[in-house]
């Protein structure tokens, strides 16, 4: 009977096991908007029209584009690092769930051992010099009846969220910054090609000034001017291409090769600028990666106000050991050799000086930090968003304005040269139309490539097609 009330209020004990001291969780409140202030021609997403995780880049249909960020996947050194930080928190993961288990250890040794003649009580009759021989197993079990074990799984399982979800927000910029910078090097590309072309134009205009000076028409002055002009534009090509190599370099370290051994080819080829579909303010909170990690850092430092409060309340550890024992080698597995212990262990703080109390303390303090930190994370994410659609809608207009700008400018240079031809204008028009149109087309060129910079900007802002059905459980 009294085996039956012991083992019974051990079952009752472990019955309990699983109660937690967490606060119940809850998501921080965030003011969350209807829709997006800036629309521009932009159209809400349906679930059918989500932007793709695997491939957003794809929608620039640029082939050598989807090769960079495939080879930035498979080859990138900070992505590699972001990977295993997230293997670290999973393993972590396992290490803690171990603690829902029994712990079972095995142990043996063989010795042999001489105890002083004068140690005190020792008997007179026993020998001085003996073998000893042991081997033993143990088992041990923390009965979780406040629920301390599960609730450190339960933090360490949110913090592998996080990191899953910073796994992908890494991948994500990676991405993003490929991107960028390839729109970018098209862009010089396009300005180099611009450039060169005006190169041409201005030594063009320098042999036609050299001629005029030749027959006494045009003085030199004019000449002196034309080989300015083309001079400084020789400059400015090889300023740009200064640039290119520097954002050539840039996308080799990105997709995980050195520099010395990378090159694009020229590209001129205009990028179309793909629709994104937006969705709704309230889809952005499922659909980002940080604010995903940050919300499950909310709840992993809830979690671990229940591990702080279980440190008030006994622990509850069942304990058994068994095994052989002799100083007689040949007798160890004989039955006189056995030997075996059972029973709990419950063990509670008296007095500690306050730590438990700061423990519950920082824990809910840690909470409250994770909580602003969320908030904050959120916000930003609408600000992003609404700047990026801000961004677009201006560039676009300003891109139109610029466009007739450019028109108009190289009216101008035409109708420059012919006068200049016939004496009506000195060379010095000449001079400012052709800048002006120079500037206008580089301009237009400059404006597109914001506009595509933008526009992949806003892909970042949405997430760039994740959602928070990506997170594992680990």
């Amino acid at each position: 009977m009294a085996n039956f009330r012991t083992w019974a209020s051990l079952g009752s004990a472990m019955a309990l096991a699983g109660c937690s001291l967490a606060p119940d969780y809850h998501i921080p409140d965030v003011p969350v908007a209807a829709q997006y202030q800036s629309q521009g021609p932009w159209t809400t997403a349906s679930p059918a029209d989500q932007l793709d995780r695997a491939g957003w880049w794809k929608l620039y249909q640029e082939p050598e584009l989807d090769d960079l960020e495939q080879r930035l996947i498979a080859n990138n050194p900070d992505l590699r690092a972001a990977l295993f930080h997230y293997e670290q928190a999973e393993a972590y993961i396992k290490q803690v769930s171990s603690q829902l288990y029994p712990q079972v250890s095995t142990a043996g040794n063989v010795q042999r051992e001489r105890e002083s003649d004068t140690r005190p009580l020792r008997n007179a009759t026993a020998p001085a010099d003996y073998n000893s021989a042991t081997l033993g197993v143990e088992v041990d079990y923390e009965v979780d009846l406040w629920g301390r074990v599960r609730d450190s799984v339960a933090a360490s399982k949110d913090e592998g969220l996080a990191t899953g979800a910073d796994l992908a927000s890494t991948q994500l910029s990676l991405e993003i910054e490929l991107a960028r910078s390839y729109i970018d090097l098209r862009g010089l590309d396009q300005q180099i090609q611009l450039v060169e072309r005006t190169d041409d134009a201005y030594q063009k205009a320098l042999d036609l000034t050299t001629h005029r000076h030749g027959a006494g028409i045009a003085s030199g002055l004019d000449v002196a001017r034309a080989s300015t002009q083309l001079s400084s534009a020789e400059s400015e090509l090889t300023q740009i291409r200064a640039k290119r190599a520097l954002l050539e370099h840039a996308i080799a370290v990105l997709v995980g090769v050195s520099p010395s051994d990378f090159r694009i080819a020229s590209g001129t080829d205009p990028i179309g600028l793909p629709v994104i579909p937006l969705g709704v303010p309230s889809a952005l909170l499922q659909r980002r990666p940080d604010v995903a990690a940050a919300e499950r850092r909310v709840a992993e430092a809830n979690a671990r106000i229940g591990v702080a409060r279980a440190a008030y309340f006994p622990s509850l550890t069942l304990s058994a050991q068994g095994g052989v024992q002799s100083s007689v080698w040949a007798d160890l597995l004989s039955a006189p050799s056995s030997f075996w212990t059972i029973g709990p262990t419950l063990a509670v703080y008296l007095f500690d000086g306050g730590k438990r109390a700061a423990q519950v303390e920082s824990a809910k303090a840690a909470t409250a930090e994770a909580g602003a930190r969320y908030r904050s994370v959120v916000l930003a994410s609408f600000r992003q968003v609404e700047d990026d659609l801000s961004l677009l809608d201006d560039l676009g207009i300003a891109t139109d304005q610029q466009q007739r700008a450019a028109i108009a400018a190289d009216t101008s240079v035409t109708l420059s040269l012919a006068l200049y031809q016939r004496g009506a204008v000195s060379y010095l028009d000449v001079v400012e139309s052709q800048s002006a149109a120079l500037e206008s087309e580089r301009s237009v060129i400059q404006l597109r490539t914001q506009q595509l910079d933008a526009n992949v900007d806003l892909i970042r802002a949405l997430g760039g097609g994740w959602t928070d059905d990506d997170l594992k459980v680990g």
